[in-house]
């Protein structure tokens, strides 16, 4: 399952750019010399990586918890429905209800820190605003963060958030180098696919869950358990 962590911050990527897009732009990087420029963006990259393996650790350790109850198989299930109702919930209906609210305090200190980091042009200031960047509330994360969950071990969460974030890398590098390379109307176009993609992603968490036996979509019931005494049938 990890390799859909990488095919949905690929086309998350395209959601990013209207959240996240505007920092990109704004990195205080170097504009003269292209190979300074090049790893100014990858230490930037560095930074959301590491927020993101941070929160993938977290969830991760709580999947684990899961895992060793015995509850993994029900929780796969119980997480493939969960990320197919959130994107397909309409948007309004969760403007309703501020979710941030009750760590808007913290946001806001992450956004004060964060605005003060572009007076700085050094390697610690980009990644810092990375750092942060990647603590700031998304909803593509939080769907992630389901797929973090759903794994055995922190270390598989910490990759599985890893490997969302370096699907997000190519087109959030993109927009440091060509702010007008997508029109809106072709942005609009490809962000409606992110729920299709995310439904796909979803199914394939309900199927692991159900163990039907097929190879690398749904292991059997056995492979999904820790068990006293080996399956050697």
């Amino acid at each position: 399952m990890l390799y859909t962590a990488f095919i949905f911050g690929l086309i998350s990527s395209f959601h990013c750019i209207g959240m996240c897009g505007p920092i990109a732009m704004m990195l205080p990087v170097d504009r003269t010399n292209q190979a300074k420029k090049a790893t100014q963006i990858i230490t930037y990259h560095l930074g959301r990586l590491t927020a993101y393996a941070t929160i993938g650790f977290v969830f991760g350790l709580l999947g684990k918890g899961f895992f060793m109850a015995g509850l993994q198989q029900n929780l796969s299930i119980f997480i493939g429905v969960a990320m197919i109702v959130v994107v397909l919930t309409p948007e309004k209906i969760f403007a309703k209800y501020n979710f941030s609210k009750p760590v808007f305090k913290l946001i806001s200190k992450i956004k004060t820190a964060l605005g003060s980091q572009f007076r700085n042009k050094s390697y610690k200031s980009l990644f810092t605003i990375g750092l942060l960047n990647g603590f700031l509330p998304c909803g593509m994360v939080y769907v992630a963060l389901f797929g973090a969950i759903a794994m055995q071990s922190e270390s598989l969460g910490v990759l599985y958030m890893i490997l969302f974030g370096l699907g997000t890398v190519p087109m959030m590098s993109s927009v440091v180098y060509i702010n007008s390379f997508l029109t809106v109307p072709i942005r609009n176009r490809i962000q409606k696919a992110i729920p299709y993609v995310a439904v796909c992603i979803g199914c394939l968490f309900i199927l692991r869950g159900l163990g039907l036996g097929i190879p690398y979509i749904s292991p059997t019931n056995m492979s999904l358990f820790i068990q006293a005494d080996p399956n050697c049938h």
